[in-house]
């Protein structure tokens, strides 16, 4: 036995090594990778580097941070993730449903807060994947998950009004409530050059797809509201708030340059990054609490996001990602990414489903996105500082309506039954009053509760001489019953006290266990219960047809030997024969 147990665990440790860099394994040594899907790979990175470079700014801009940080997570996490995640088509980076955490904590405790939280979340995702918690996503209901996706939708739009609609407004408020009311009063200070500008930029977001044209909106749609912002500014005196406007660097001179710095990330430690306002973190107990709690938040969400990415890419592709695997890189991905100017991030649904429609055929693709991303960098960062912050806001107009789903929210609404909707109204409440990890917490607990309420409602307990066959062939001292469904501690205490209104003046009672398929500690309890006190009142009792895993359960809590009186029979023929001879079936043959 000890040798098993040791050559199973040299087997389960070399199970999780082989998981490191699976996307790589899967799509090239499996697979030859030929010139052909080289140049595939290339194009289809290009194409969602194209996609990425104005949605991480904006990603990062929405996140309370500099543009550059976006930037920065697409370059470094791109291509760790990749290279030694579980999802041969993934693309990684800053997304839309991180926004509703990261913020929060960029206003409380500035870039090095979030960057911190970010490392402890890619700690707490090495550990999920330690733990082989990837495959429990399955165990997440579809309420929920529309619910909370919904809901990060809601918070996502609120947040983009502010530069949608040039509001003056210095920062927004933490409450979801307090940052509607904050909108509501301002709308006074709207500037018509901004919403103008989003306006546009929202439109050929809107309409490029009746072009039929094959090339991602994003480009076409910012260089569009870029112009619009030029005229308004030229022509008609307006002053459009940019990237370059509202955001600062400092070169490697000390001089402070405005917009996207044009160098490469450098190594830094991401506690000595700004804090709040720009001063010094202050270190303390509290403060450490808060980036742990939002860490594990952000842990959460990266899970889900990533494995739920890959579910819809297997779909699309007909292949199998690795669950662990992907985790272990995304925990990779967001250690590494915080020490080069980076924050959280996780695979993106729209970006890799872009991927694998433009071509992407391995984890090179997400290597080239992210090159395309360095170049952008290197190249453009004087251009990239003249996008208009209207023109990002409208791209995250349209990244919150398609992350909320309204469709399949409306179905589910209209088809399921009315306990799941009220599931999924909550979800959608939490998350916008609250947040994503008391959502889905609420969430799973009250689908729980419901699931096993119906369970228990499933589990009943029949007359079984209500047939002939039976009635003709049972003692008439004897009563015969059926249990049907799960015995669990929701259920048993009900079937057991059914089980006493029904007894009367037998002295017998046979139970037919075949229709119980699953029996846990409370339901042994009260099975025990019921054997005491049926041996206290003399009533001989019978259990047939026993289940493997019920049969289990008994063995392991040591039924027998605490109740030698009950006798078991293999079948309910078997049983009903006992309780008219007296003897058992082996005595009978014999």
């Amino acid at each position: 036995m000890v040798k098993i147990r040791t050559k199973r665990k040299i087997v389960s440790v070399r199970h999780s090594i082989f998981h490191f860099g699976s996307a790589v394994r899967d799509s090239m040594i499996k697979e030859p990778y030929t010139k052909a899907r080289l140049l595939k790979d290339l194009i289809a990175g290009i194409v969602v580097g194209i996609i990425a470079i104005p949605l991480s700014m904006a990603l990062a801009i929405a996140s309370g941070v500099s543009p550059e940080y976006g930037l920065y997570t697409s370059l470094v996490a791109g291509i760790v993730i990749a290279l030694t995640g579980g999802s041969r088509f993934s693309i990684s980076g800053p997304t839309a449903a991180f926004v509703v955490i990261l913020y929060p904590v960029a206003q409380a405790y500035g870039p090095a807060g979030l960057c911190v939280a970010s490392v402890l979340c890619g700690f707490f995702l090495l550990i999920m994947a330690a733990g082989r918690l990837g495959r429990l996503i399955q165990f997440i209901p579809i309420e929920v998950t529309l619910g909370f996706t919904m809901g990060i939708g809601i918070v996502i739009a609120v947040l983009q009004v502010k530069d949608f609609f040039g509001l003056d407004i210095a920062s927004m408020p933490e409450s979801f409530v307090d940052k509607v009311m904050v909108l509501a009063t301002k709308f006074d200070t709207l500037k018509w050059g901004d919403l103008v500008v989003g306006t546009s930029t929202l439109a050929v977001l809107v309409l490029w797809s009746k072009l039929k044209i094959k090339f991602p909106a994003h480009l076409p749609a910012v260089l569009v509201g870029t112009a619009v912002a030029w005229v308004l500014t030229t022509y008609c005196d307006q002053t459009i708030a940019t990237i370059g406007s509202r955001f600062h660097y400092t070169n490697p001179d000390g001089t402070v340059g405005n917009g996207i710095p044009p160098f490469m990330p450098h190594f830094l430690l991401p506690w000595n990054l700004p804090g709040p306002n720009g001063g010094s973190l202050t270190w303390d107990f509290a403060t450490i609490q808060a980036l742990i709690v939002a860490a594990f938040s952000m842990a959460v969400l990266g899970a889900i996001e990533s494995l739920l990415c890959a579910v819809v890419l297997d779909g699309m592709t007909n292949t199998r990602h690795h669950s662990n695997g992907e985790l272990f890189g995304q925990g990779l991905g967001n250690i590494i990414a915080p020490f080069l100017g980076g924050i959280t991030s996780t695979a993106a649904i729209a970006r890799s489903a872009a991927n694998v429609k433009a071509g992407g055929t391995s984890p090179i693709a997400a290597v080239g996105h992210a090159v395309t991303v360095l170049v952008a960098i290197l190249a453009l960062a004087p251009a990239l500082s003249v996008l208009p912050l209207a023109a990002m806001s409208a791209l995250l107009l349209l990244v919150a309506y398609n992350m909320s789903e309204w469709r399949k929210v409306v179905n589910l609404a209209k088809t399921a039954p009315r306990t799941d909707v009220l599931i999924m109204i909550c979800c959608i409440f939490c998350t916008v009053v609250f947040d994503m990890v008391v959502a889905i917490s609420f969430g799973i607990i009250m689908a729980s509760i419901i699931f096993m309420r119906d369970m228990a409602r499933m589990t009943r307990v029949h007359d079984l001489t209500v047939h002939k066959n039976v009635s003709e062939q049972l003692n008439k001292d004897f009563g015969a019953y059926g249990i049907a469904g799960p015995l669990f501690f929701a259920s048993a205490e009900k079937v057991f006290r059914n089980l006493r209104h029904e007894l009367l003046s037998e002295k017998g009672l046979i139970l037919d266990f075949s229709g119980v398929n699953m029996l846990d500690a409370g339901g042994s309890h009260c099975l025990e219960q019921f054997c005491n006190e049926m041996q206290k009142k003399g009533v001989k009792l019978i259990i047939t047809s026993v289940q493997f895993q019920p049969m289990k359960a008994m063995v392991k809590s040591k039924f027998a030997q605490k109740h030698p009186e009950v006798d078991f029979e293999k079948n309910l023929d078997d049983a009903l024969a006992y309780a008219k001879t007296g003897h058992k079936a082996a005595e009978i043959t014999a």
